[in-house]
């Protein structure tokens, strides 16, 4: 394998990995008619394809989920789709899409898939990493060698522990020590380390091919939720990055560049990863809503002792009433959802290049993504409980699979808690106040409790 990042790196279906893995295979069919379709040229073409790879995954997602095996074909799926490419430059054959259309994917795709929908979220934060915290030499390099190789992007990134040390060789740095959680490495062509630079306070991302001697995965992610997005403890042995590497640091001083670092630009990070997460939450409330409709029309026995008896549990008033409740809900959070997106797709057009945006617009964006994860976690949560009520008891059945919805949403909302975000946008509200990004990546407290969560 390449260890330059500028060659043809191995497969990554090639690792090998004591836990069973899903057999790329399976999808045979469905690769075969993406790679004759061809990448899509419209929003809409983008979208559909989003919600074509959904109906794919949903329609064995409960005995996937039960299985518990590393998503090989699911990720294999997710690359003969193109969903990878969404947001890479047209001119290295990317799909030149902006945020706002990547997270109506990112939430298409979790709808049928919880687990699938956040890889596919992290995968596209991380592979536009150099965009933000990188120099322009190295957004252009690695956004071409990412889209070109269509490769899949794993992340090992938790500043809230200072597990994880970096040491300067010369022309190269060194790596050591281990993350607790990692989001989809194990199934990754790259991975995004990030490390405090041994004597500093600085921190250090980096991209280094996944499949070499240095990086070991303990395949120990087994929670109740998202069981397939393989994100469990990782260890870093003298894992070697070039200095050239190194993102938005310069190469001759060994500091980090102010012009890329010390901007609020380099902060819509966090931000553009919490706006990930509210939508592959609302994606996993709307496909729980989906799935029970179905299987309330299907499956669901009216109830005959409640003095008012129907034939079918359709035509039950509260059933009626708690679905019209859900869905109204939704729909609002859905219309919030994305009005955050167009703002963060507004930022991204208005100072993709020149990074020019100010703190309080920063700021801005921010409080709009609190709101969405406020919104999106109570309400998936909510509604994903919910669904029981109206589905039934048989609806318990672990052959059926309506809780993995709730597990899912559970799982990953507990890592971030939203009443710190409530607090945030109280500020906002009662005192226009706005979270600040300060100096370096790492240095603001304000960021570090952002940071903390970028890996569940």
């Amino acid at each position: 394998m390449a260890s330059s990042l500028t060659g043809v790196v191995t497969s990554v279906f090639h690792k090998a990995s004591p836990n069973p893995s899903s057999d790329p295979a399976i999808y045979d069919i469905h690769h075969q008619k993406f790679t004759s379709d061809k990448l899509p040229s419209t929003t809409e073409g983008w979208l559909e394809r989003a919600r074509r790879v959904s109906e794919i995954l949903a329609e064995d997602a409960p005995v996937r989920d039960d299985e518990n095996k590393t998503p090989l074909a699911e990720i294999a799926l997710l690359k003969s789709s193109g969903l990878l490419k969404l947001l890479g430059p047209k001119a290295f054959g990317g799909g030149g899409q902006g945020w706002d259309v990547a997270y109506k994917a990112i939430r298409e795709v979790a709808k049928g898939d919880g687990s699938i929908g956040m890889l596919l979220g992290y995968h596209l934060l991380w592979s536009t990493t150099a965009n933000l915290v990188g120099t322009d030499e190295q957004k252009d390099r690695f956004q071409k060698t990412i889209i070109e190789n269509n490769y899949f992007i794993g992340g090992a990134v938790n500043p809230r522990d200072n597990d994880l040390k970096i040491t300067d060789h010369g022309d190269h740095l060194i790596f050591d020590g281990q993350k607790h959680f990692n989001t989809g490495g194990v199934v990754s062509d790259l991975t995004v380390l990030e490390g405090v630079l041994e004597g500093t306070q600085d921190h250090i991302f980096a991209f280094v091919t996944t499949v070499q001697d240095g990086i070991t995965f303990a395949h120990n992610w087994n929670n109740v939720g998202l069981r397939l997005t393989e994100s469990g403890s990782i260890k870093i042995s003298q894992v070697k990055v070039p200095w050239v590497n190194a993102l938005g640091w310069d190469i001759v001083t060994r500091k980090p560049n102010p012009a890329v670092l010390s901007i609020p630009f380099a902060t819509l990070l966090l931000p553009t990863i919490q706006l990930v997460f509210s939508n592959f939450y609302l994606g996993i409330a709307l496909g729980s809503l989906q799935f029970a409709t179905s299987y309330t029309k299907t499956s669901t026995r009216a109830w005959p002792y409640g003095g008012d008896n129907k034939t079918s549990a359709s035509e039950e008033f509260y059933i009626l009433e708690r679905y019209g409740n859900f869905f109204a809900h939704l729909q609002a959070a859905e219309a919030l959802v994305d009005r955050a997106g167009e703002e963060a797709a507004g930022i991204y057009a208005k100072y993709g290049r020149d990074r020019g945006v100010s703190e309080r617009e920063r700021g801005e964006l921010a409080e709009w993504v609190a709101s969405t994860k406020i919104v999106t976690t109570e309400e998936g949560l909510r509604v994903t409980a919910g669904v029981f009520e109206v589905t039934g008891s048989r609806a318990t059945g672990k052959k059926v699979g309506l809780d993995r919805f709730w597990r899912d949403i559970r799982t990953h909302s507990l890592h971030d808690p939203v009443a710190y975000k409530n607090r945030e946008v109280g500020e906002f509200a009662l005192l226009d106040k706005v979270s600040l990004s300060l100096s370096c990546l790492g240095k603001s407290r304000a960021l570090d409790a952002d940071f903390a969560y970028l890996d569940p």
